[in-house]
């Protein structure tokens, strides 16, 4: 009976090494299986995959002590250079509406910025990796309480030009007038300098002003979320279509979670999968 048992063991054995091995030789496979050709020539159309990488959010992407790029704009962007088996060139632009202009100008070849549709006229979106919440801050004197009492006669809000809430702003606010600055850093300094009523941007950003300047608030809630996608230029369809898989195998997969995670990025929420957000 012993050694009965011995042997069921040891075929169990051999059966679970042969499973195993035969499930990591998959992985390998499906790890180094190219992409299609088309894709990887309209996404590195010149062998270097060039991917606008953008500073003036701090939760896609700053700079390391070494000035290094860093981020989860900048693990996305060296992911996908090695699935297309190409090298990277990262295009770097202090703020959103900078990205943008780059693509008249043929600057890059994939970008990271949210998703709008005055941006799509020049772009196709993945859908959003990321979301993130658009807050509103104000002087803490302010009789200005509650997100609603914005968008009313008199009230300045300053917000960055060309970011995702500039453009949102621009086509929901009624009333309120707003006053541009030129990057999202640069937003409540705006605020202060021309003694406006509201400074406008991307929640973590605000929080941290009201931290590093006496005497403002954070309102309660949220004006906007912001839906971080990846994009690339118009005309580029298999391209896009590559993109989209990729950004949804990201999601499913933990990498955006885990990249998140390292670079202690709080405040930004993976997107759900495609369809469901």
């Amino acid at each position: 009976m012993l050694a009965t048992l011995f042997r069921l063991s040891g075929i169990l054995l051999r059966r679970g090494l042969i499973l195993v091995t035969t499930l990591l030789l998959l992985a390998a496979c499906a790890a180094v299986t190219p992409a299609p050709t088309l894709a990887v020539a309209q996404l590195a159309p010149n062998g270097t995959l060039r991917a606008a990488i953008n500073y003036g959010n701090p939760l896609l992407a700053t700079r390391d002590a070494n000035g290094d790029a860093r981020g989860v704009s900048v693990d996305l962007a060296q992911e996908l250079a090695r699935r297309l088996g190409v090298s990277l060139e990262l295009v770097i632009y202090t703020a959103a509406g900078k990205v943008v202009e780059g693509i008249k100008a043929g600057d890059w070849d994939v970008g990271f910025f949210a998703i709008d549709p005055v941006r799509a006229a020049d772009t196709d979106f993945t859908a959003p990796y990321l979301n993130i919440e658009g807050a509103y801050l104000v002087p803490e004197a302010s009789p200005i309480t509650r997100n609603e009492d914005v968008d009313r006669a008199g009230v300045r809000v300053a917000a960055a030009k060309g970011s995702a809430y500039d453009l949102y702003l621009t086509r929901t606010l009624k009333q309120a007038r707003l006053v541009h600055a030129p990057t999202s850093q640069a937003v409540t300094d705006t605020l202060l300098a021309q003694k406006l009523e509201v400074a406008a941007g991307v929640k973590q950003q605000m929080q941290a002003d009201a931290r590093r300047l006496p005497g403002l608030r954070l309102l309660d809630g949220r004006f906007m979320e912001i839906r971080q996608a990846m994009a690339v230029p118009k005309g580029r369809a298999d391209g896009a279509d590559y993109l989209r898989k990729f950004v949804e195998e990201m999601k499913a997969s933990g990498f955006i979670a885990g990249s998140l995670r390292r670079h202690g990025i709080e405040g930004a929420v993976v997107a759900n999968p495609a369809g469901q957000e």
